[in-house]
């Protein structure tokens, strides 16, 4: 089976089947061979979004990016902080 990425909305769609499909008495195993999603992709995507909802994934998305840009200022500043202080010191 070739790899595909699944957005977050169809993730949480297919776990909406899952879970209706468990409902019904299905084994994990057959939910995974309908959805053609492996066992491991199916326990790690109910793993990971077991709670979630469809509404937050755009805010998740947005603090992730938030999160990212605050990471890469902190390593900037870090840097410019190194430099400084061994210019101070005269090792420059």
């Amino acid at each position: 089976m070739s790899r595909r990425r699944h957005s977050q909305a169809e993730i949480l769609t297919k776990i909406a089947q899952i879970n209706a499909d468990l409902a019904a008495g299905l084994s994990i195993e057959q939910i995974s061979l309908n959805q053609n999603v492996s066992l491991q992709t199916l326990q790690r995507w109910l793993r990971e979004y077991a709670g979630s909802k469809r509404e937050s994934i755009p805010r998740l998305k947005q603090l992730e990016l938030e999160n990212r840009r605050l990471r890469k200022a902190i390593v900037d500043l870090e840097t410019d902080k190194k430099v400084l202080s061994e210019a101070a010191r005269g090792n420059f």
